[in-house]
């Protein structure tokens, strides 16, 4: 696990504990996923936050329903699709199930959630993949439209290349995946060697960044290991659990 401490921007008066799980791509973590389920419990987070690839387009589902049942009856569970779910082309079964079980799919819209006393939106958008950028621009505006700039708000989105369009809200906080922590990481960097979308020397795939409209972003480097085209380097999959306070 990492752990990053961040501020509630004045909007938070209690501490709250999300853990950001990301690019899981179906992988096996011990006998019943239990390996992930057993990190989670140990940090006792308020809520599981999903930013996409949590399923995968060809290993089979299995390793990720197994987690998300072992999770979902006791945490509110939060998620959005990644490039992965779609290119399996069955982004709405997993839709149906993830429902089924009591997580909450956002694709363009937001959701409240009071953790603590403090009042939270969890904001989330689709992964863009076989969107247009003013299409992909519309759920944002959607998930910006349903939340209340007054309470602390998340967003959820799978891509932390698109700061550019992140920048045009003001939301406090985004959380990606997508990178894998740039494959090959630069011992005592936060930069990888290469990353989808970005290409080589990636600018955002790993910790927390400050955008210059005063969000903050946080890429998590995820959880894929045997799905991975190359092994990783100085790279080891991670959740990350977020303290805000």
């Amino acid at each position: 696990t990492e752990h990053i401490t961040i501020s509630g921007e004045g909007k938070i008066g209690s501490s709250v504990r999300f853990a950001l799980l990301t690019d899981l791509h179906s992988c096996y973590y011990g006998k019943d996923q239990s390996q992930l389920i057993r990190m989670i419990d140990k940090e006792k987070p308020d809520a599981i936050l999903l930013s996409g690839d949590i399923f995968d387009d060809r290993l089979g589902q299995k390793n990720a329903r197994i987690f998300i049942e072992g999770v979902a009856d006791r945490y509110p569970c939060f998620y959005v699709t990644g490039n992965h779910e779609f290119w399996s082309k069955k982004e709405d079964e997993v839709k149906e199930f993830l429902a089924s079980k009591g997580v909450t799919v956002l694709e363009g819209n937001a959701r409240n959630i009071s953790i603590n006393g403090n009042d939270i939106d969890i904001c989330g958008v689709d992964d863009p993949t076989y969107m247009t950028e003013s299409e992909w621009e519309e759920r944002l505006d959607g998930a910006d439209k349903e939340s209340n700039s007054g309470n602390y708000r998340i967003l959820l989105s799978h891509r932390p290349e698109k700061v550019e369009a992140y920048k045009k809200y003001d939301f406090d906080l985004i959380l990606c995946g997508h990178a894998h922590g740039g494959q090959w990481r630069i011992p005592f960097t936060k930069r990888g060697v290469a990353a989808p979308n970005q290409g080589l020397l990636p600018a955002y795939v790993d910790g927390l960044y400050d955008l210059d409209n005063g969000s903050e972003m946080i890429v998590s480097r995820g959880l894929a290991r045997e799905r991975m085209p190359y092994p990783r380097f100085f790279n080891h999959p991670e959740v990350v659990i977020i303290e805000m306070e």
